[in-house]
């Protein structure tokens, strides 16, 4: 049999197993694994190197509105451009819906962002910011049915909080069309009431960004998603948790037989709020929600990660330029943490971060690794087996690890639109040097030599995590 490509001689890793043999790939897929396979049009020497699945990322905002005067500082292209090169095959960010738009419309409108711009491949997840009937009752099951399985509900932020009661309306949508609900929580009164009085007290610096969002707000709002989920019979996914006490909110909701899962992201792990208290402004680099915490809550974090309480590991890439008055440094911004954009950039060291404090430093095995970044994401928003390991029949989204490589992350090597990163300075265990997306390398040796317009939108199937644990 011949073969459009052969990677021969790597280590291969998946969620499972670990194991030697040669990876055949024709038509973009794994057509065989084994030893002497034959002849190919190309052979790609792997000895040494590490053979794994791309990289998922399932959390990220790509060309997101932000506010009058705020641009995100990537577009699709620079976007998955940054993430090939951090080892990763696939991305999903949110087509976000504002008061008063079109569901429908709105994933027209990032269709058009996205559609030729792509290195890596994409599908979106949808935000739910107004769940009128006509959105809940027609828009929704129809996009659904469409392959946009996965919806995002905020429980802060001006204009995309939704109340109780439009929560438990967007989670029996959810139940009835077989969608994963996701949920930002953190309590918007709370906030709002804590960032008021921070004000009136003239304690406007970024650092007061973690003290207007304090663990108790978040640990609220978990255990309320948690418990307006129960009542619907509905899986939910926590996303971006960022300590023990919400942590513990999913860990006591799974041992009453709760479908609840979590997600945890770099910041959590790498930062805490001593980050949020540079002078002139350096604070804002690392303003983001939930806010970094201490070193207890990274420890924690960790558990989490080694525990099977987060499933998913993600980089809730939300990027916006430092020194620019359309980013960080916006002139309104500067009178208050209230109004810094909040977001920071990490799509392109996700995979690093983790390799090297988790891997490397044997926090997690390597096969953790592969399910906490790309397996889980596929099993849990509708891609496995198409996405997410190595096995005949999969895309052969491939990612070529050097284990041993070692770097210091930087601004300088990142490739993305970004102009800086928050893990500045911090030196790394391992590092991704080819990138192959369905069969063709995106990033090979470091080098781009994939075209914009090599990645493809994806539909999606309704994910098995996300049936309710009763009968319909």
């Amino acid at each position: 049999m011949n073969f459009d490509t052969i990677i021969r001689g790597g280590t291969i890793a998946t969620a499972s197993d670990t194991f030697s043999c040669d990876v055949g790939i024709s038509g973009g897929k794994i057509t065989a694994l084994g030893a002497d396979l034959g002849n190919a049009g190309e052979i790609v020497d792997a000895s040494g190197l590490l053979v794994l699945p791309g990289g998922i990322d399932s959390h990220v905002h790509i060309a997101q509105p932000s506010g009058p005067g705020i641009v995100m500082a990537d577009d699709f292209a620079s976007a998955t451009r940054s993430a090939a090169f951090g080892g990763n095959t696939m991305v999903l960010p949110f087509a976000m819906q504002q008061k008063g738009e079109s569901l429908r419309e709105v994933v027209k409108q990032y269709h058009a962002k996205a559609d030729g711009q792509c290195y890596v491949d994409v599908s979106f997840h949808l935000i739910i910011a107004d769940a009128t009937d006509s959105v809940l009752g027609q828009e929704l099951p129809a996009l659904v049915n469409d392959g946009y399985t996965s919806f995002k509900v905020f429980m802060t932020y001006e204009g995309l909080a939704l109340s109780d009661m439009e929560m438990l309306k967007v989670m029996s949508v959810a139940r009835e069309t077989g969608a994963l609900v996701m949920v930002h929580a953190e309590n918007y009164d709370a906030i709002r009431f804590l960032t008021d009085r921070l004000e009136q007290a003239g304690k406007t610096g970024t650092k007061y960004h973690g003290v207007s969002r304090p663990i108790a707000v978040e640990r609220e709002a978990t255990h309320r998603a948690i418990s307006l989920a129960e009542l619907i019979d509905v899986p939910i996914m926590i996303v971006h948790v960022s300590n023990r006490e919400a942590m513990d909110e999913i860990a006591r909701a799974r041992r009453r037989g709760l479908k609840i899962y979590g997600e945890t992201c770099p910041q959590y792990l790498m930062l805490t709020e001593q980050d949020l208290d540079g002078l002139n402004m350096e604070g804002a680099k690392y303003v983001c929600s939930p806010p970094p915490r201490d070193k207890a809550s990274q420890a924690a974090c960790w558990e989490g990660l080694q525990q099977g309480i987060f499933s998913l590991f993600s980089s809730d890439h939300c990027p916006f330029k430092y020194d620019d008055p359309q980013g960080k440094l916006l002139p309104k911004g500067k009178t208050s943490f209230r109004w810094v954009p909040n977001g920071i950039p990490g799509i392109e060291t996700r995979l690093p971060i983790l390799f090297s404090e988790g891997v490397s430093k044997g926090r997690i095995t390597l096969n953790e690794f592969v399910a906490l970044t790309a397996t889980n994401h596929a099993k849990t928003y509708g891609l496995y087996p198409k996405k997410g390991t190595i096995a005949v029949g999969c895309d052969a989204d491939i990612a070529i690890w050097d284990p041993k490589r070692q770097e210091t992350i930087s601004q300088k090597l990142m490739h993305g639109g970004c102009d800086y990163t928050p893990y500045e300075g911090i030196a790394v265990t391992g590092w991704p040097v080819s990138t192959m997306v369905r069969g063709q390398f995106v990033v090979r040796d470091g080098k781009l030599t994939g075209k914009l317009g090599a990645g493809d939108y994806i539909a999606r199937e309704k994910s098995e995590l996300a049936k309710p644990s009763a009968a319909v």
